[in-house]
């Protein structure tokens, strides 16, 4: 029998995560405006549920800081820095079991590179990961497509970011998804 809550979402066993979306890195990416508008829903939506968000950027020396759509929205004790292609490093893992919740949502670029490795290394440590695949890109799309078709047969589970929303929100018609709707239309 196939266990549900493997696909189900509550926000308080959540964690968004935003890896490497940076000013460089979107720069050369086709999908860059889906992308971070798509992030961005997950990130109000996430405020409002009261859902920690970890963000990671890589080498921002080299590839700056996180696109500016997304910055002013993000609580800074949660930004780290790496030069590891995955984002679990010490402070990351730290983070999350000082948080103490199971479920990643995962948003990122590249799908092939530092969002795979991030969900490989997730997995293997006992999260459920969700991978919304409209908030993931890579400069190609036959890359962007390779890395989600490994972490679909590695386990995560492959959405996107009005499925999270609309899992999160669990119903219509409340004072909460009244003023979130407006987020998806």
């Amino acid at each position: 029998m196939l266990d549900m809550d493997k696909f189900t979402l509550h926000s308080h066993e959540a964690v968004l995560m935003i890896i490497d979306i940076q000013q460089r890195l979107a720069s050369v990416m086709e999908r860059r405006e889906q992308v971070v508008k798509n992030a961005g829903i997950l990130v109000d939506t996430a405020q409002k549920l009261g859902i920690p968000t970890v963000v990671t950027e890589q080498y921002p020396k080299g590839l700056g800081k996180t696109v500016d759509e997304l910055s002013g929205k993000l609580d800074t004790d949660y930004v780290f820095e790496k030069i590891a292609f995955s984002a679990c490093t010490e402070e990351v893992m730290s983070t999350l079991e000082r948080l103490g919740r199971k479920k990643i949502i995962v948003t990122g670029m590249e799908t092939h590179v530092c969002v795979l490795q991030t969900v490989r290394e997730l997995l293997s440590l006992g999260y459920m990961v969700f991978v919304a695949e409209d908030t993931v890109c890579s400069r190609t799309r036959e890359n962007h497509n390779t890395g989600l078709s490994l972490m679909r047969g590695m386990g995560a589970v492959i959405t996107s970011a009005e499925t999270v929303f609309f899992d999160l929100l669990k119903q219509a018609g409340t004072p909460l998804y009244k003023e979130l709707s407006k987020l998806i239309k």
